[in-house]
């Protein structure tokens, strides 16, 4: 029998070999990473719009989908619409996942009733002279579904109350993507709860030991920035931390010496309830670049409260990667470009599917083809879903950086129990309507020739402060419009780089 330990054995976890008082595992917290329908999380969730599969899983057949424990089919009908619906049909519970697509709506398979994208019950069948009793039928029923739209090949849904449907987030107008490059959608599934997913977001501290030592010589895989050519990630970075937009996202700095003249100062934004956008992931660090925006765009989805998936866009292109280092091959289903171990399935296994064919993610990240290899060159992967189904937060003992992932559930926290008002469903929603769809975003990547501090401790504030002068310019500039707003952030970095000129 497993006896439950006392305070004073609570006192002996932190023992040599005191695994005895360690070895009984609390509970995870529901209130954040459960999403299921009538959870506080869940409910909060569905005030927004999410991806829920991308463009080129809607084939000839309907698509099955678990999102927010919900089972969905979506399906793209003969006309180009795409519905997403409840999979099961509201007659007698078959699914539609089996439904045939017709030129308007779909149709279940089971006893041929038809709906529409938005539930609407287009067809009863009834014999002939019967007719009117299926029609009269059909005006009492609706099948459950969400209104979806297409972005860039992803295929977005709002699941939450239609009189409460906020405007779609456009970005900063087109997603801050210079007309030279493009947005290409990415879908990869992970084997854990959606929150320490976008918790490892948060976390940019562990770039250095996971992505650049954390491999077995000879057993390289593409895992580590030195691979991927970013020798500027190599480096330590100290971290700031910024609520902004009135806590309804935080920006945060990396910031990185790269050498006596260079200072790298990454801002990636993460945003609530479940988005992330990352700036350059290839940098090199070896010339000034100002305000160089998003590369990588991303929502964490819960699919259920075990299992999620990162979509989202890569932005391909030369006005983003000058140094032409991406790969659009390798960005898709079940995979992307940037590093290894990103996802379940690994080069070159991902990379060689048939698109008309897609393969089925691992169910465990210990049930893979790949695992021993995993082990020798493990990746994002590898350390978020290893963190059990879904984490224990009264496990962790915080370290100093790792800040955003406390101040990022601090604030979907505030915002689920509406003790910021203006992060709730209803406050989003105003602040979208004010901003015509298209709040701006602080993701930028930013090289400045600020040459290194006389000592160290100079070095350590000279860093910070730059780093808090970026992200003082972009809020100063949040109200300009998009051009205008450009061009005084990139003074204002070079106003930077002339402060501290020798």
């Amino acid at each position: 029998m497993n006896e439950m330990k006392t305070p004073a054995d609570q006192k002996k976890k932190n023992l040599p070999y005191g695994g005895y008082y360690q070895n009984q595992i609390p509970d995870h917290d529901p209130f954040l990473t459960e999403t299921g329908p009538g959870t506080p999380t869940g409910d909060y969730m569905r005030r927004f719009w999410h991806p829920v599969c991308l463009s080129e899983e809607l084939k000839e057949v309907p698509r099955f989908l678990m999102i927010l424990g919900e089972e969905l089919v979506a399906f793209r009908d003969g006309s180009g619409r795409v519905g997403v619906l409840h999979a099961h049909c509201c007659h007698r519970g078959a699914s539609l996942e089996y439904g045939m697509i017709k030129e308007r709506g779909i149709m279940c398979s089971y006893h041929g009733f038809c709906f529409d994208v938005d539930g609407t019950c287009l067809e009863v069948p009834m014999p002939v002279g019967e007719e009117e009793e299926g029609q009269r039928l059909a005006k009492t029923i609706y099948q459950g579904a969400y209104k979806a739209i297409e972005q860039h090949g992803l295929i977005f849904a709002y699941m939450g109350p239609p009189e409460e449907e906020p405007p779609f987030p456009y970005w900063e107008g087109e997603f801050t993507c210079h007309p030279d490059d493009k947005l290409v959608p990415y879908s990869n599934v992970q084997t854990c709860n959606w929150l320490q997913v976008q918790d490892n977001a948060a976390d940019q501290y562990h770039h250095t030991p996971l992505h650049t030592t954390a491999v077995i010589k000879g057993y390289e895989q593409g895992t580590t920035f030195g691979e991927a050519g970013a020798a500027a990630y190599v480096i330590r970075p100290d971290l700031q931390f910024f609520p902004v937009h009135d806590g309804r996202s935080m920006a945060w700095t990396s910031s990185r010496r790269v050498d006596e003249n260079y200072l790298f100062i990454r801002i990636n934004h993460q945003i609530l309830p479940n988005v992330s956008f990352h700036s350059y992931l290839f940098e090199d660090g070896k010339a000034s670049k100002h305000f160089s925006r998003v590369h990588m765009y991303r929502w964490t989805v819960p699919v259920d409260d075990t299992t999620c998936k990162m979509i989202g866009w890569r932005a391909i292109g030369p006005h983003i990667d000058p140094r032409d280092v991406g790969n659009e091959d390798l960005v898709g289903f079940e995979k992307i470009d940037f590093l290894e171990g990103q996802c379940g399935i690994r080069r070159p296994e991902r990379a060689t599917y048939d698109k008309d064919d897609l393969p089925v993610p691992p169910k465990h990240h210990r049930e893979r083809a790949c695992y021993r290899d995993s082990q020798r060159a493990p990746g994002d992967y590898e350390a978020t879903a290893s963190q059990r189904p879904i984490a224990v937060h009264a496990l962790e003992n915080p370290m100093k950086f790792d800040g955003g992932v406390y101040l990022s559930r601090k604030q979907l926290r505030d915002a689920v129990t509406e003790r910021n008002e203006k992060a709730t469903g209803a406050g989003w929603k105003e602040w979208l309507e004010s901003v015509d769809g298209k709040p701006n975003t602080y993701c930028s990547g930013n090289v400045l020739k600020v040459p290194i501090g006389d000592t160290p401790e100079e070095e350590v504030e000279r860093r910070r402060i730059v780093a808090q002068r970026c992200i003082q310019a972009i809020t100063d500039a949040d109200e300009l419009p998009t051009a205008e707003r450009a061009s005084f952030i990139k003074d204002k970095m070079a106003e930077i780089e002339r402060d501290y000129a020798k």
